[in-house]
């Protein structure tokens, strides 16, 4: 992993752990709704398991794992590895992060609403940004590998 996180981010993601064990599945499942409202995007993910709610708790529990390990990232290189084989069987490209940051970052507010101060979304938001880079990074090399 290249570049790292902000001692400051670290601190915060680390102190919204608690928050995202308790409501991590009311953030996922409400950022999926944000998401879908975009059709193309909608189409790249497995609706069974959206209605199911095993997707919402997949990635409900690595944001929470994430958020446990801000300052331990190798422990984290094994579901950075699955994470990204799976966006590749879906074709997942650079130009769909964006669309998740714009749903993630405002469902995080949506459903903790005061508990979150600007300070916290930043912190999240770098966070995201990072891991994105991170995912797009292995990404490039996963798809290179298949052509």
């Amino acid at each position: 992993m290249t570049k790292s996180l902000s001692r400051e981010t670290i601190i915060v993601i680390k102190s919204t752990a608690p928050a995202l064990q308790q409501h991590g599945v009311e953030i996922t499942t409400r950022m999926y709704e944000r998401l879908f409202v975009d059709p193309e995007i909608k189409a790249l993910f497995d609706l069974a398991a959206q209605k199911s709610g095993e997707q919402p708790k997949r990635l409900a529990a690595a944001i929470l794992a994430f958020a446990q390990n801000a300052d331990k990232l190798d422990a984290l290189k094994p579901a950075i590895e699955r994470i990204a084989a799976r966006h590749i069987a879906t074709h997942i490209r650079p130009e769909h992060y964006p669309a998740v940051a714009n749903a993630l970052l405002p469902a995080i507010e949506d459903v903790l609403g005061d508990a979150v101060d600007e300070r916290v979304l930043a912190a999240w938001g770098e966070a995201y940004w990072f891991l994105a880079e991170v995912l797009i990074s292995r990404e490039k090399t996963l798809y290179a590998e298949a052509a």
